[in-house]
């Protein structure tokens, strides 16, 4: 693990997006309670994460259509969420980074570290973007 003061600013930057931190698997579990999509964001201290993932989830988080709320579990740091948060990503290797999307708390998106850091962050935002409209777009009335 590392020292706390560390990790302020990387937590800090999706924090300032707009992604809640889960610190605990309690956390974890009522966010996801929640009816809706949620993007679940496994941060990490990885240079994919700095450079690529978390940047490329501020710009999609910019996107007209977007889930319903956005979660973040910090790997490496807070075990216990991220247990927790990888039971929700159950069927698919651990991963971190990892960008996740879920409706009614069931698994119906997932980009893995392979495919985050293979990319570039603006082309993965366009790729959350299209999920986002796959997977996140309200029915119209």
């Amino acid at each position: 693990m590392y020292p706390e003061i560390m990790l302020i600013p990387m937590r800090e930057e999706l924090s300032r997006a707009g992604v809640k931190e889960a610190r605990t698997a309690v956390d974890v579990d009522a966010a996801l309670a929640k009816p809706g999509t949620t993007l679940l964001v496994v941060n990490s201290i990885c240079g994919c994460a700095a450079g690529k993932m978390r940047p490329a989830v501020r710009l999609a988080l910019q996107h007209a259509t977007r889930p319903d709320q956005a979660v973040t579990v910090f790997a490496g740091q807070d075990a216990e969420a991220t247990g927790r948060a990888r039971d929700y990503l159950a069927g698919n290797p651990p991963s971190s980074p990892a960008i996740a999307i879920l409706r009614d708390g069931q698994l119906v998106y997932l980009m893995q570290r392979s495919a985050i850091e293979t990319s570039t962050a603006p082309a993965i935002a366009q790729e959350l973007t299209r999920a986002f409209d796959t997977y996140c777009a309200t029915a119209a009335a």
